[in-house]
């Protein structure tokens, strides 16, 4: 079968050969996806995922998730029963606004559901039919897919205010009626005003998380733990520089701060000071408060204004620098190669995606850095040689984090999510970075032994949920690695022979 696949030379054609092998022999599919997960994973998911999404209308042939429509208000629970699974463990769900990097693409980010789900069950070990693609279609502002005679969604501009609450509102409250308390729902891929909103408002009533906001903080928190062991020091000695202020960049920044705040014991005030972000109109300071969205407050500074990504560098004088913009090429060669001046090994993290929205190339941090950067992208690169040295970029890519992190949270039968659980993922996945893999310029360990990591991962959040009171399956399990274990679907084929 892989051998079927890899005569395919375009990406788009691989991803539509291995949806119709989901449909048609899941069991082998995921066989596939589990025993040649890095060749497969930029298959299914970013990049390719994202081409998916922009063609969705055009290649797609059955619906494989659940499409919640306005035109279902007030019927949601019944059309919730309709799904022939009863017993749901995950639900991912997204409006469709803002697909990875490419913007709004209405009912057609229902690849991002699929995807992420799919991931779920490869890495994680969740059951296929224990989970839920949901895309919730409330129209779209993108003209072009408006006019587009494949668009399978509704040709209407969003919904918003109200209307769009309301019909949230509904959708979470016939969740929990139909599975539960204990059944985690993951946001993606909302518009920043509405991922906020969402986290703040139902994470005290469901077991919520958003992969954009939470997942991502995890994994680049991991990433910079592990990197700390290659450059020395803690994460209060460092300074950080986020190019891009939404849902990502806040998200990894509080995290940050967080961890900084539980290592030393100081105020959580005075550990976001060590971090400072830029957005579209220039450094965050406390002379634009006034104007600020509530979620980028905490982070304006006393400094004065600074415009250009470039001279925040050399003023703000960071050891770190990450990009979650969503624009490609942003890190320019005069802002790496400023990055370098000031530092021995300068930390770039390049995190949008997909590949094109990328902020820069591996092979452009490395040789303007003059092979000294530690770096880690959101989409994965090709090693890269640099003066007789091969580098390996790292890729601080969300999946080392959510699988784990969803099954500890259904194995200890989590009611909540709380920080200290995604803190405990982070430590987990940077306590998986061997000697060898830092000999080799890695800061995230090979996505092969996927699986074990993600037990670890599941096994250090159900001991923190235990630990918090947040966990109703007793009596806790006396090794939880190998509880995580033994909890993972597994596609087995018997042998006869």
């Amino acid at each position: 079968m892989m051998r079927s696949i890899r005569q395919y030379q375009v990406p788009l054609q691989k991803y539509m050969a291995m949806m119709d092998l989901q449909e048609t022999n899941e069991r082998l599919f995921y066989k596939l996806l589990i025993d040649n997960v890095e060749e497969l994973l930029p298959v299914v998911y970013t990049p390719t995922v994202g081409e998916a999404c922009q063609k969705y209308g055009s290649i797609f042939r059955r619906p494989q998730g659940l499409f919640i429509s306005l035109k279902e208000k007030g019927k949601i629970h019944e059309v919730l029963r309709n799904w022939p699974q009863k017993n749901i463990q995950v639900i991912v769900v997204t409006d469709g606004e803002r697909i990875l990097g490419l913007g709004d693409l209405g009912c057609q980010g229902m690849g991002i559901p699929i995807g992420k789900l799919s991931l779920y069950t490869a890495l994680g070990g969740v059951r296929p039919s224990a989970c839920l693609p949901v895309t919730i279609d409330v129209g779209t502002n993108n003209e072009q897919l408006l006019n587009d005679e494949f668009y399978i969604g509704l040709r209407q501009r969003r919904s918003t205010g109200q209307e769009y609450a309301e019909l949230m509102h509904e959708f979470m409250t016939a969740v929990k009626q139909n599975y539960g308390e204990k059944v985690l729902i993951q946001f993606e891929d909302f518009a920043n005003h509405n991922a906020f909103d969402l986290l703040a408002k139902y994470g005290t009533t469901h077991l919520v998380f958003n992969d954009d906001i939470q997942g991502t903080a995890s994994v680049v928190l991991a990433g910079l733990v592990a990197a700390l062991k290659v450059v020395g020091g803690t994460l209060a000695d460092h300074r950080f520089l986020f190019l891009g202020a939404g849902e990502a960049g806040t998200g990894i920044a509080e995290l940050i701060a967080l961890e900084i705040s539980k290592q030393t014991n100081m105020p959580l005030e005075e550990a976001r000071k060590k971090i400072s972000l830029v957005d579209s109109k220039g450094l965050i300071v406390k002379s634009r408060i006034d104007s600020l969205q509530h979620f980028k407050k905490p982070w304006a500074h006393d400094h004065e204004p600074i415009q250009k990504l470039v001279d925040a560098v050399k003023g703000i004088k960071p050891t770190v620098l990450i990009g979650t913009s969503g624009v490609g090429r942003t890190f320019t060669k005069e802002v790496v190669e400023a990055m370098a001046a000031l530092n021995d090994k300068p930390i770039i993290f390049s995190l949008s995606n997909p590949t094109s929205q990328s902020e820069c190339t591996a092979e452009e941090a490395y040789t303007w850095s003059q092979g000294r950067a530690i770096f880690a992208s959101g989409s994965p690169f090709d090693p890269v040689e640099y003066k007789g040295r091969v580098f390996a970029p790292g890729q601080a890519n969300n999946a080392y984090i959510f699988p784990g992190f969803g099954l500890g949270l259904i194995m200890s039968g989590a009611i909540r999510v709380h920080d200290d659980m995604l803190l405990a993922a982070s430590e987990a996945l940077a306590a998986q970075v061997t000697q060898e893999n830092f000999d080799k310029g890695l800061i995230y360990p090979p996505f092969k032994n996927i699986r074990k990591i993600s037990a670890h991962i599941a096994a250090n959040v159900a001991a923190k949920a235990y630990e918090l009171g947040l966990a109703t399956r007793q009596p806790q399990p006396k090794d939880l690695v190998k509880y995580a274990e033994s909890c993972m679907y597994c596609p087995a084929y018997r042998s006869y022979r």
